[in-house]
């Protein structure tokens, strides 16, 4: 299957505006970067680790109950409109955890206000403009679009690192809140544009609305098969992550070493990105899925056992961030192909509650397995096989629909 260079004229505001606002949004910036927080917060408060991997969880929440909203308003009311607001109010709740006083409790708190008004920023959104402007290089596409998670994943760590140790962590939070503010809302304000918004020059003939209502798609083996399988994959993929600083450190590696092995995952993701988007285009999207999300599982048996050297360190961080990068773009190309695009929106929304909840989960669940046992090698086993199990769930999915026998009309229904 070539390439369809007509779509990428035409779409690649689109997809360089919504690379730069998922890359600068809720999904990789506060996750990415908690690590790297971890250690100035408890010297200052007193934390735990497995405290300040909570406001992950507490994160998640925000996203499970508001993603789903946001999702249904880009159906009603335009994404334009939605990442708009929500790129400038993430910025700024980000901003708000430079007046931490300690509270955990309103470190909590202002977790939650960023997820639930930062939820506009998350993958829900951006690539609903993205499956709409392409087709036959969708999944390569929604890969390109993806790629600013690793982009800004690796940059934002090593920014974030630098930043502490040259103004502190109050101002490393307000130098991390400029990233969104600063880039992806002037961006988004002249580039992106759905098909049917005012201004959208070149667009494809207007998109019908063709496919499954949220009602009609929680009725279906499918959306069940996907949001359980989803739950493990991103525990197993999201766990290790923020963790990964205190996981190298606590195989041997020095502090410095540990932030510049961990920074690898960025370029991995990137990869997954692009060589997983390229492929879904080519092959069935659950058996790319399968191989490409089971072999990680590897990685997290490398990180076990005492004394992990480097190269070893270096290979599973690579695989972890591949597996990182396929994982979003393979759960939006289903969501697409399987349900269409008349209420994708709601649907994948509701999905990425699901998806939420796993990666919410892990960082936390791995950092209190350590804390109670001084190893995460028990929370790295439970990965490898929530991976393998995942993937295989993939595998039920069937064909996909054909487009024409889809249902139409409005997303109300």
């Amino acid at each position: 299957m070539s390439v369809d260079r007509s779509e990428f004229r035409q779409g690649w505001k689109v997809v360089a505006a919504s690379a730069l606002g998922i890359g600068t949004g809720l999904s990789p910036i506060p996750f990415y970067t908690t690590g790297v927080f971890v250690a100035p917060l408890s010297a200052e408060f007193g934390w735990g680790v497995d405290q300040i991997m909570f406001s992950l969880v507490i994160m998640t929440f925000g996203a499970m109950i508001m993603g789903p909203v946001a999702g249904m308003a880009a159906d009603r009311f335009g994404v334009r409109r939605v990442v708009l607001v929500s790129v400038l109010l993430f910025g700024v709740t980000l901003a708000g955890f430079a007046l931490s006083n300690g509270s955990l409790t309103l470190f909590y708190v202002n977790w939650m206000l960023m997820a639930a008004l930062g939820s506009g920023t998350l993958p829900i959104t951006w690539t609903r403009a993205v499956n709409n402007w392409f087709n036959a290089n969708r999944g390569l596409a929604l890969g390109l679009s993806l790629l600013g998670t690793g982009l800004f994943g690796a940059f934002a760590k090593l920014y974030a690192n630098y930043l502490i140790g040259i103004v502190g962590w109050r101002m490393a939070y307000v130098g991390l809140a400029l990233l969104p503010l600063l880039l992806s809302l002037p961006v988004a304000y002249f580039l992106f544009r759905d098909v049917t918004d005012k201004g959208a020059t070149g667009a494809p003939a207007k998109v019908v609305h063709r496919g499954f209502t949220l009602r009609q798609a929680l009725g279906t083996y499918r959306f069940w098969v996907l949001a359980i399988a989803f739950v493990p994959i991103a525990f197993a993929v999201g766990g290790p992550i923020p963790n990964l600083e205190k996981i190298l450190g606590s195989k041997g590696l020095d502090a410095q070493q540990a932030v510049q092995i961990a920074s690898i995952i960025g370029p991995s993701v990137i990869a997954g990105r692009l060589i997983g988007g390229w492929l879904i285009d080519r092959f069935w999207a659950p058996a790319v899925a399968f191989v490409l999300l089971a072999l990680p599982a590897a990685a997290c048996l490398l990180l076990t056992g005492d004394g992990v050297t480097a190269t070893p360190a270096i290979v599973a961080v690579l695989l972890i961030g591949f597996a990182a990068g396929v994982e979003y773009d393979i759960l939006a190309f289903m969501v697409s192909r399987y349900y269409g695009m008349r209420a994708y929106g709601a649907i994948y929304g509701m999905m990425y509650g699901f998806f939420a909840l796993g990666a919410g989960f892990g960082p936390f669940t791995f950092g209190r397995m350590f804390v109670q046992s001084g190893t995460y090698d028990t929370a790295l086993i439970y990965g490898a096989i929530a991976l393998l199990a995942g993937a295989a769930l993939l595998l039920t999915m069937g064909r996909y629909p054909a487009p024409e026998s889809l249902p139409e009309g409005d997303i109300r229904a």
